[in-house]
């Protein structure tokens, strides 16, 4: 006879199953039976059924505004995603092609750089008081027969200074002779300072006049020694028709060698003092050009 308090768990046939799903049967000889039944997978036609089925309106459980029709959760993340990313893309390449940003900005590092240079100029007249940019060019302070003089001289200097033309010296000739010098001095005054300013030629017998550190020079390869160190590729003389100096040229350089005889064009050169006399060292800064080199005529 049962008893009604008698209780009993109620498992079910999957819970049995996951239960015992780690307990391996065993045949009467202690062997392991090998469940051969096979393994049921989708067919190809029944896996394009399902995603038919999952794409009918009828199929789809969550169909509110926010979901994208007919696509599952993993399908929606993934085009979430991309179009957040194509947005970002976008932005990106908008603010990077704005219209006339480029010109703007164009317009804005000229503008800072015109202040900085009228900056510059200001405190500059404080030592030159022709470098203040609101004085007015002083060759309306000359008088006629004056203001024909510089134009004249300014005309013959610019056939010996290049780079710089008959208005720039035809300008620095006004400030000196408006400065209380003659003609001639300014002249020469005059020659001399844009003869050895930054970008020209010095003359060699000028060297020793010029304040900065690097030089330009042009001259003919007189004579070499052989070098007394093993840094030293070529050291030598180099001539002009205002004088001579020593240069040495460093194997670090990796500068091309030079002929004695030929002219050569040093640009960047290092101003040294050698012996109490200025010389000069060609280095990794410096570059070398052989005029005559490779003329075809000869």
């Amino acid at each position: 006879m049962s008893s009604n308090n008698a209780t009993s768990n109620v498992v079910s046939v999957d819970e049995q199953a996951f239960e015992n799903a780690d307990e391996a049967a065993v045949d009467e000889d202690g062997f392991e039976v090998v469940d051969e039944t096979p393994e049921f997978r989708a067919t190809v036609q029944m896996e394009v059924q399902a995603k038919v089925d999952a794409n009918h309106p009828d199929g789809i459980v969550d169909t509110d505004d926010e979901r994208i029709y007919g696509a599952t959760l993993e399908q929606e993340e993934r085009i979430r995603g991309r179009e957040e990313e194509l947005e970002r893309i976008s932005a990106r390449a908008t603010f990077g092609t704005q219209a006339g940003r480029e010109k703007r900005s164009r317009d804005v590092a000229v503008r800072q750089s015109v202040e900085r240079r009228t900056t510059f100029q200001k405190r500059a007249a404080s030592v030159d008081v022709w470098a203040d940019p609101d004085r007015a060019d002083p060759r309306e302070e000359l008088s006629q027969e004056q203001l024909a003089a510089v134009n004249t001289q300014a005309m013959r200097l610019s056939e010996k200074l290049d780079g710089w033309s008959r208005a720039a010296i035809g300008r620095r000739l006004g400030e000196a002779v408006i400065g209380g010098k003659d003609m001639m001095s300014a002249v020469v005054s005059v020659f001399e300072e844009l003869q050895t300013a930054p970008g020209q030629v010095v003359p060699i017998g000028k060297l020793e006049d010029v304040n900065r550190k690097e030089v330009r020079i042009e001259g003919r390869v007189e004579t070499l020694w052989v070098p007394s160190h093993p840094s030293i590729a070529q050291v030598g003389l180099i001539a002009d028709d205002s004088g001579k100096t020593r240069v040495t040229v460093w194997k670090a350089s990796n500068a091309p060698l030079m002929d004695e005889g030929e002219q050569v064009r040093i640009d960047g050169a290092a101003r040294n003092w050698y012996e109490g006399r200025v010389s000069l060292a060609v280095t990794g800064w410096s570059s070398l050009t052989f005029p005559e080199r490779g003329r075809w005529w000869e």
